[in-house]
């Protein structure tokens, strides 16, 4: 393509709405252009990227035996109403009505289409394995888009879904996918680590994430120094601290005047945050829930909506619902004798003794309260781990860093098929449920993610695998026969030869187009100046800051080393 000839059009500034630099770049580089907040228009170049990285997943996924095929974008509301995720969903979901008053979606995922096609296209045995997949745009009412197409309400997704007939089954279509994913994030230049996931309102049992360490990125992902342990810290397993035994103390009540926090009460009492315990209180799917944890530890909210069950709608509560659980006003909530619907309680509270928690009453808390003996309540792992803990798989330190989410794979089992009817004859003449997995990728998120990785002040670093262009061919001078006649024979000749070429063709300076090249990120660069009366051109790659002057002839060898 010749760019006197494209609607490209390139930003010296930074956009103000831009905070990190994929978006910055997306946009300065003319990749997009945004609609509306989470709403972006790809522009021809961006489109090309958006492409090449489509065409990755699209030739990874055919050589794992998935199927591509497409569905609709615009669901109707029953197929959601027999999973009962019409009304779990929530507020993310674009929901409207046709003029007929039936209710619909624009989809923001699609598990009840394919496990629908599933059950009325598959009905044997023998027709199994299916894994089925779409490359398609998905729609979510994000409540803050932010960072671009990072977190956008309108996004490029590939969804993928296996059926088996067993267990045996799902590991297989499971173990191909893992396979299938580390390919496509390799070819796209991609770093990204496996880590155990939690599966959210996809649900099913195992769950894994790919992830991208980023400074941006909006999960915090643990990884093991010594072993191959990594997870998302809303799956990662903390290790409790177990206290030193004591003999049980006589529970006593003490006030504490304006002793609201951990560090008010840490000054009060001239102890360690390690001898309370707080007691936090949420509202879930209408339900009163305290939660109690080590006056140092944060509570993971993801683990304890797990172990109520999955909620829809959890959220802290409000100070009227605070005070009528505890009779006091907010900073002084217990687990003696509080009123909640249910009172979960980390596994280190219950190993510590003699701690301090406040007594339900404004201005006071009890101090040698012992789980057991002066309450009780369901115990478990509902906090985060915490930077310098043991790794829960090896023992040894763990560390944590920010991630941002590119693909992710789950085994379902048969939480749709159930719900929703899907069976199949198997081999001794009975009716049962696919066995089911769900695996999906962030399309632009990761051409996000592989700017993040790959930019530097001057603009983007394309791999050459999903560059918009291979060859950025500059002739210093349009105004000079010879530089022009060689640069379009050798336009021509590339192009040719499968080299996805462009041709700066502007009449603008050279430093201008040397700028917009790097901006766009094209792997290689060829310029034709002065010295191409002597039968030479500069060569020059994005990611190197080397300049060599080559013969022409050698140009073509020079370009496909680089494949």
């Amino acid at each position: 393509m010749k760019m006197s000839n494209m609607l490209v059009s390139t930003l010296r500034e930074v956009p103000a709405e831009a905070e990190i630099e994929s978006h910055k770049l997306m946009l300065r580089a003319g990749m997009m252009r945004k609609m509306a907040s989470g709403i972006y228009n790809f522009m021809p170049l961006g489109l090309k990227v958006l492409k090449n990285v489509q065409n990755i997943v699209r030739e990874e996924m055919n050589n794992a035996g998935a199927q591509e095929f497409l569905a609709s974008a615009l669901l109707p509301s029953e197929l959601w109403k027999e999973s009962g995720r019409w009304d779990a969903y929530g507020a993310e979901m674009f929901r409207l009505k046709d003029r007929n008053d039936r209710e619909f979606c624009l989809g923001p995922t699609h598990e009840e289409v394919f496990t629908d096609i599933a059950r009325n296209e598959i009905k044997s045995y023998k027709q199994l394995p299916v894994n089925l997949y779409q490359i398609q745009t998905k729609y979510r009412d994000e409540r803050r888009p932010r960072f671009g197409v990072m977190r956008s309400r309108e996004f490029v997704m590939k969804d993928a879904y296996s059926f088996d007939k067993d267990e045996a089954g799902l590991d297989v279509s499971y173990n191909k996918m893992y396979e299938a994913y580390v390919n496509i994030f390799n070819r796209c230049g991609l770093d990204a680590k496996c880590v155990e996931a939690d599966s959210g309102a996809i649900g099913g049992s195992n769950s894994a994430e790919f992830m991208v360490k980023s400074e941006v990125g909006e999960d915090d992902v643990v990884f093991c120094t010594a072993c191959d342990y990594a997870a998302n810290i809303e799956k990662a397993s903390s290790t409790p601290e177990m206290g030193e035994k004591e003999e049980m103390k006589e529970l006593n009540k003490i006030e504490t005047p304006n002793t609201r926090t951990i560090e008010d009460l840490v000054k009060f009492f001239n102890t360690s945050e390690k001898n309370f315990a707080k007691t936090l209180i949420y509202k879930a799917d209408g339900k009163i829930v305290a939660v109690m944890i080590r006056g140092d530890r944060e509570v993971n909210e993801t683990k304890v909506s797990n172990a109520l069950g999955g909620t829809t709608e959890f959220e802290m509560a409000d100070v009227e619902s605070v005070m009528k659980a505890t009779g006091a006003q907010v900073g002084f909530a217990g687990p003696v004798g509080i009123k909640v619907d249910e009172l979960l309680v980390d596994i280190e509270v219950a190993n510590m003794f003699n701690f301090v928690v406040g007594a339900n009453e404004t201005g006071y808390h009890y101090e040698n309260v012992n789980y057991g003996r002066d309450f009780e309540g369901k115990v478990g792992d509902y906090r985060n781990i915490t930077v310098g803990e043991k790794c829960p798989r090896c023992g040894e330190t763990i560390t944590i860093a920010r991630g941002t989410e590119v693909g992710h794979i789950f085994k379902l089992g048969t939480k749709y098929s159930e719900a929703m009817n899907a069976t199949f004859i198997d081999e001794n003449g009975e009716s049962k449920p696919f066995i089911m997995g769900c695996y999906g990728i962030g399309v632009t998120r990761t051409m996000a993610s592989i700017i993040e990785q790959h930019h530097d002040e001057n603009g983007i670093i394309w791999p050459i695998s999903v560059a918009p262009y291979h060859v950025s061919l500059i002739p210093v001078n349009i105004k000079d026969e010879l530089q022009m006649k060689v640069a379009e024979e050798m336009y021509q000749k590339l192009r040719t030869a499968g080299v996805d070429v462009i041709m700066d063709d502007r009449n603008e300076r050279a430093g201008v187009k040397f700028k917009d090249s790097d901006l766009m990120g094209i792997p290689m660069r060829i310029t034709i100046g002065k010295k191409i009366s002597e039968g030479q051109v500069e060569f020059k790659l994005r990611n190197s800051s080397d300049i060599e002057v080559i013969n022409i002839q050698d140009v073509y060898n020079k370009v496909k080393e680089q494949f």
